[in-house]
């Protein structure tokens, strides 16, 4: 496990992309939380300026940052500004938490490749914003769709073939 990495994101309810994450190869481990907000230990009913965030542990020898970011832009929607599906506020907004200028660049570099493919109507509206804290969430959400199976998600595979 000393190998691993973690990548920090943000699109929308965090159950969602947590479900998808979880079985996309080299990914190890997943954890939703929230992340860029003002407040220390915020909770579901408390977290101003939070995102619904994913902390993703993935194995570099597997996957990598870049593929990550790729398959992030092919399960939500980048174009709405604080909104996926039903979901409305800076909660859900769209955002790649960056850890260093190399993730930085990598992000702006995915966001202009997603943008000239076409394939959305609209340019993408994620932020870059560099990681704070991530506060993980209650333990009622770990693992949400695993638990119930049924339960509300907006994410979905919109896009099969690989933006890069």
């Amino acid at each position: 496990m000393e190998n691993y990495k973690k990548a920090y994101i943000a699109g929308g309810c965090f159950w969602g992309m947590e479900d998808l994450f979880r079985v996309r190869p080299g990914v190890k481990d997943t954890e939703v939380g929230y992340i860029g907000g003002t407040n220390d230990h915020p909770t579901y009913r408390n977290h101003p300026g939070h995102a619904e965030g994913i902390e993703i542990t993935y194995d570099p020898s597997e996957t990598s940052f870049r593929n990550i970011l790729d398959y992030f832009f092919r399960i939500h929607n980048p174009t709405t500004v604080d909104r996926q599906g039903n979901d409305r506020g800076s909660s859900y907004r769209s955002a790649i938490f960056f850890q260093d200028e190399e993730e930085r660049q990598t992000a702006e570099e995915i966001i202009e490749i997603v943008d000239a493919s076409g394939k959305w109507e609209a340019p993408a509206v994620t932020t870059l914003e560099p990681k704070s804290t991530f506060w993980p969430a209650e333990p009622e959400h770990q693992d949400y769709l695993v638990r119930i199976p049924n339960g509300y998600t907006c994410h979905f595979e919109r896009f099969k073939e690989s933006f890069i």
